[in-house]
């Protein structure tokens, strides 16, 4: 009996470890990076309200905006970044990262 417990406890810790390693990085507390707009062009770079083409489009910001990187995430093979205004941290979003350069 004992081994059986054993075998059912292990793996609950672990996942248990899994959960919160994941959640870690996603956290107010996370520090943020600083992030520049760049190769938009007259378009615009989107910001949407997730991580995806699907999602509704905030506003636009155009090439040289700053912004605070909170964390990337992969959708269907897009790296996505949230992100927050440098100038009105209370603005986030979601943008492609390929627009992004570190400053």
């Amino acid at each position: 009996m004992e081994g059986m417990r054993m075998r059912f406890i292990i793996p609950s810790i672990i996942g248990v470890a899994l959960l919160v390693a994941g959640c870690a990085g996603s956290g107010p507390t996370t520090p943020s990076s600083r992030a520049v707009v760049t190769g938009a062009g007259a378009e615009l770079l989107k910001l949407r309200a997730g991580p995806g083409l699907g999602y509704n489009i905030i506003l636009g910001l155009p090439d040289g905006t700053v912004l605070l990187r909170r964390g990337c995430t992969t959708e269907l093979g897009q790296l996505w970044c949230r992100v927050a205004l440098a100038r009105a941290p209370g603005i986030t979003g979601y943008v492609s990262a390929d627009y992004l350069t570190n400053p």
